[in-house]
């Protein structure tokens, strides 16, 4: 996932309020694209958690891969390009001559290289560290599968009843599927199909409020989804139509669906004790890839997807 659009442009909507985007931001963001990749034993479609082999999420600028970590087996892999980073950030990082005595596991991952966790290790560390949540999953950061099928349903059920839809046909079985809707009136009724399953969401995902509804952008934005041979490939959303910048300028927010990229097990990582994991007690890395992702193994199955952003 990325977004289609240059710092100009991002600029322009961000405004020159107070507030606005400091112009390192916007040059970020115009480079900064997503990756997430998934590997199972079965077709995506018919897969649980059990059967997933291997996952993993890769953030990426225009100086390559700023970070990326992945889940295979029972251990979870990460690795961070702190040179890169800070330059996409516009300011000094640490190196690794900055790392004190008492954290020399954390010289190497300063340098680009690998580490590696217990994953398992790594979840209790993040639950110890984590508030307890309202409801019956919000103590590890996770969303069961029965939760998870009541928010597809609430959410079916609301785009149903409020958004329109219309085709388009393009050449060698390339369809336009066009989904518009009142950006207020979805986010509204969407919120209020959840709130009944508030006590069931993770610690700290609150819902907003109708004071904050009553901010939301009172406007149509449209989705465009790219299929081919009725298998979905992309989604493009103009956030630009629910900003206050100046009329015309466009920021398309882009996911492409493609053949996953790499989730094996990356060679040579260096083992660091969950606990001296930066963010493992706040749970940085719950939930997402990391929350949802079962340990089991196998070297079966080869279908995979990616969503790049």
């Amino acid at each position: 996932m990325d977004l289609d659009a240059d710092a100009d442009a991002i600029n322009a909507l961000a405004g020159d309020s107070d507030d606005a985007l400091p112009p390192a931001a916007a040059r970020i963001l115009s480079t900064l694209h997503v990756d997430v990749s998934v590997k199972s034993k079965k077709p995506l479609a018919d897969s649980g958690e059990k059967d997933l082999v291997g996952t993993s999420l890769r953030i990426a600028g225009a100086d390559g891969v700023l970070a990326e970590y992945r889940v295979v087996g029972d251990f979870t892999y990460y690795r961070t390009d702190m040179k890169a980073l800070g330059k996409a950030m516009g300011f000094p990082v640490p190196s690794a001559d900055d790392v004190p005595p008492s954290q020399k596991e954390m010289k190497k991952l300063f340098v680009g290289a690998w580490m590696k966790m217990d994953t398992k290790a790594l979840k209790d560390a993040q639950k110890s560290g984590g508030a307890k949540g309202a409801g019956g999953s919000g103590d590890s950061g996770d969303i069961d599968a029965k939760t998870q099928r009541k928010i597809l349903d609430a959410v079916g059920s609301v785009l149903g009843r409020k958004v329109t839809f219309r085709t388009k046909d393009g050449a060698d079985g390339v369809e336009h599927v066009v989904a518009t809707g009142n950006f207020r009136d979805l986010v509204t009724g969407i919120v209020a199909k959840l709130r009944p399953l508030q006590s069931d969401l993770p610690a700290g995902m609150e819902l907003p409020t109708a004071k904050d509804l009553k901010d939301a952008p009172d406007k149509k934005v449209s989705a465009d989804f790219t299929l081919k041979n009725g298998d979905l490939r992309q989604l493009r959303v103009d956030l630009g139509a629910l900003a206050d910048g100046p009329k015309g300028t466009k920021l398309p927010l882009v996911l492409k669906l493609t053949k996953a990229g790499d989730v094996s097990a990356p060679k040579g990582a260096t083992e660091l004790p969950a606990d001296k994991f930066p963010g493992a007690g706040s749970g940085l890395l719950g939930g997402g890839l990391l929350g949802g992702t079962d340990t089991d193994t196998g070297d079966t199955g080869d279908t995979g997807d990616t969503g790049e952003f």
